[in-house]
């Protein structure tokens, strides 16, 4: 019953994500935001729901393994295996602005993580902590990067006015569709964190490996088949800041948000790794996106074999 309860979670949970997106997104434009401001914000924030609903509810439960490792095993998910999906169906172009400043951005936030759970090698304390004052820093993080994206939206705000109106989009049913899919989320998220921490120790797996594999599988579908859509369209800019939108929200405002809720106390070591390995693909990200400014087929290979070989490691690194 655990891996039924599983599956219908991750079924609310995408389904929910799907309804909210398009609900906020539509609501956005009535109230006339520029199509950047909603990419940026109402579209990382729709499809990072998932991550942060099971992360808060998750430290609530007191699994900050799995409240962790599915913020950092969805942002190496979104690295690797949906940009290097999307970008071999239609190669991504990038915007000078995502390399100048918002994928340096999500490596600074990473950075960030990286030294805020180092309490035992920089403080000398007994155990790391994830605490409610770090917490609040990384959401003070998340204002800042909230603040350079409505500037963003405001120096490209044209004169022309968006042509859609209520004529097109109804308010009631876009409400309606924001509310269902808040609460598909919500009530996916509890199914997912319940059943997947009792699958975890029935195969004897850390909950840290559960959030890194299963749990930031499914959490990150949205972000896989947002992205797969927008580069189907032709909107390879649209489809990769979607995905670097989605890993600064998931460490700045997710696990922001579960560690203001609740302490994480993080017991498995081996994380650090995995936050390492984030950073090292976030500059191959960088990397390939200076290339041209486009993340071309050759390139979105390698990093699904990236995802491949990380996810080999990690399993391994469990049972042996």
């Amino acid at each position: 019953m655990d891996y039924l309860f599983l599956i219908i979670g991750f079924g609310l949970l995408i389904k929910g994500a799907d309804f909210f997106v398009d609900g906020s997104s539509n609501i956005a434009r009535l109230l006339r935001v520029p199509p950047m401001i909603i990419g940026l914000t109402i579209v990382a924030l729709g499809t990072s729901s998932p991550e942060a609903t099971v992360s808060i509810i998750a430290s609530l439960n007191e699994s900050s393994g799995v409240s962790l490792g599915n913020v950092v095993g969805s942002n190496i998910f979104n690295l690797t295996l949906v940009i290097g999906i999307t970008a071999y169906l239609a190669p991504l172009s990038v915007e000078d602005e995502t390399v100048r400043k918002e994928i340096p951005f999500t490596l600074l936030a990473s950075a960030a993580l990286l030294v805020l759970i180092s309490d035992v090698f920089l403080q000398g304390t007994p155990e790391n902590v994830i605490t409610r004052s770090d917490g609040f820093v990384f959401l003070l993080f998340f204002i800042v990067f909230m603040y350079y994206a409505f500037e963003v939206a405001r120096k490209s705000r044209g004169d022309k006015e968006d042509k859609e109106t209520s004529e097109d989009i109804s308010w009631v049913k876009n409400l309606i569709f924001t509310v269902l899919g808040l609460a598909g989320i919500i009530y996916g998220g509890q199914l997912v964190v319940t059943n997947s921490t009792e699958i975890a120790y029935g195969l004897g797996m850390s909950e840290t490996l559960v959030g890194l594999t299963v749990v930031s599988f499914g959490t990150s579908l949205p972000e896989l088949v947002t992205s797969i859509t927008a580069a189907l369209k032709k909107e390879g800019g649209i489809a990769l800041g979607n995905i670097v939108g989605s890993n600064i929200f998931n460490i700045l405002f997710v696990l922001g948000t579960a560690s203001a809720v609740s302490p994480l106390l993080i017991t498995d070591t081996d994380v650090f790794i995995d936050i390492v390995i984030m950073m090292v693909l976030t500059v191959i990200l960088l990397i390939f996106s200076r290339t041209q400014y486009k993340v071309k087929k050759a390139e979105g290979v390698i990093l699904v074999l990236f995802y491949l070989a990380y996810l080999t490691y990690i399993i391994l690194r469990n049972y042996l």
